[in-house]
């Protein structure tokens, strides 16, 4: 997959301008698309949209691709590229809709660029996004594939059989599919639920598997999300909270993501916050039946004790695992429950802790946290290359992880 010469030329000279526009280019691309093409306002999450997150991210996507293409030196983006693709098949996008997007991409560009943008400008950066476009494409069909998916028909029908109130804005769902088995995921992956909003909009959103694979039925754990700063509700969550009860039926994407449980023996770190503790409930369990002599630390830090979702489940396999320890911390460690080391309190601090330095890291968490629990972590020694992350949302760390 390369440029041609004349291509690499035009992109390489051009390049800082575009990434220096990035992010004008795209919120003018996605307006417009939108205006064109309100029907895709039904594929996009429109919060992320609204505080600007969803832009960025695909600015900063292209853009480091584009550098690919042209820096020998540049690192490896099909890593970024795996992990868009997974987040792609769980919206259910479709191949055709690739010809959409690229049309007012490039009609972005030269709105924004003006008359700066040559027919030669144009042609390269033409190339650009089909070289993008068409290593996704194969990519998500892959995946579409491998899941056993038919693309136009990306929904599945599933039933909530149980939910459990984990704490005043936590909630689980326990999901079993209409027809058939669970499609076969690995442990750390999520699905989408898609759900019709009272004012006529449908939007999906992306929630981790919290169970380890099951078969017959998986759980998803989900936060309420309350606006903050002005900022509205959390449209799906919210709908969820109010009406998913045992009995509704749910439209679900096939199991997604790149983060996964790997099968080695090696000893485990896993760093959360919050609601990101979905993911380590999910390997946690999964580890308790099939590798209960692994080796794993357990950071988490919250609120509080009443905030710490999904507790119990993870107290009682850290207890029944030979080497497993944990540790919290909670803003307000005032009211704390038993446990096998006490919370400590205030936001998490690794600097005293123990950590294998061969260890695999799992972390999922707010970026700040994230940034924060890899820079201790790589001064304790731990490989970069071993620190794996989560991003609920559009991966704006993608591009420096730092």
């Amino acid at each position: 997959m390369q440029l041609s010469p004349e291509s690499t030329a035009v992109v390489a000279a051009t390049a800082g301008v575009v990434a220096e526009h990035a992010d004008e280019i795209t919120r003018t691309f996605y307006a417009d698309m939108f205006e064109a093409h309100p029907e895709l306002l039904n594929v996009f999450n429109a919060a992320n949209q609204a505080v600007g997150e969803q832009p960025k991210a695909l600015a900063a996507s292209v853009v480091a691709f584009a550098v690919q293409l042209i820096d020998p030196d540049a690192p490896d983006f099909t890593p970024v590229m795996q992990r868009i693709a997974h987040k792609h098949v769980s919206l259910g996008i479709k191949a055709r809709e690739y010809t959409i997007v690229g049309h007012h991409l490039l009609k972005a560009v030269g709105t924004v660029l003006g008359d700066a943008v040559t027919p030669e400008i144009a042609a390269a950066w033409d190339e650009v996004y089909w070289l993008f476009a068409t290593s996704l494409i194969a990519e998500e069909a892959k995946l579409y594939a491998l899941g056993g998916t038919d693309p136009e028909q990306p929904w599945r029908k599933y039933r909530v059989a149980k939910r459990f109130e984990e704490s005043d804005e936590v909630f689980s769902l326990l999901l079993a599919p209409i027809e058939g088995e669970v499609p076969a995921h690995r442990t750390g992956q999520y699905v989408a639920i898609a759900v019709d909003l009272p004012d006529g909009h449908r939007q999906p959103r992306q929630y981790t598997i919290s169970s380890g694979p099951r078969g017959d039925s998986l759980r998803v754990t989900i936060k309420r999300v309350r606006g903050v700063g002005g900022a509205p509700d959390g449209q799906v969550s919210g709908w969820l909270h109010e009406h998913a009860q045992p009995g509704t039926i749910l439209d679900v994407s096939q199991p997604a993501g790149d983060v996964v449980l790997d099968d080695s023996d090696a000893p485990l770190v896993l760093v959360s916050a919050g609601i990101g503790i979905t993911p380590v409930a999910a390997i946690m369990e999964d580890l308790s039946r099939r590798q209960p002599d692994r080796t794993v630390r357990l950071f988490h830090a919250d609120k509080s004790h009443a905030h710490h979702a999904l507790y119990g489940g993870l107290r009682r396999q850290v207890v029944a695992m030979r080497d497993a320890r944990a540790q919290n911390w909670y803003e307000d460690a005032a009211e704390s429950a038993p446990t096998l080391h006490p919370a400590m309190s205030g936001f998490m601090d690794l600097s005293g802790v123990e950590v294998p330095t061969e260890a695999e890291v799992f972390m999922c968490g707010p970026l700040p946290f994230m940034q924060m629990a890899r820079k201790s972590l790589i001064g304790k020694g731990v490989p970069a290359d071993n620190i794996h992350y989560e991003v609920f949302g559009p991966d704006l760390w993608a591009q420096n992880p730092a």
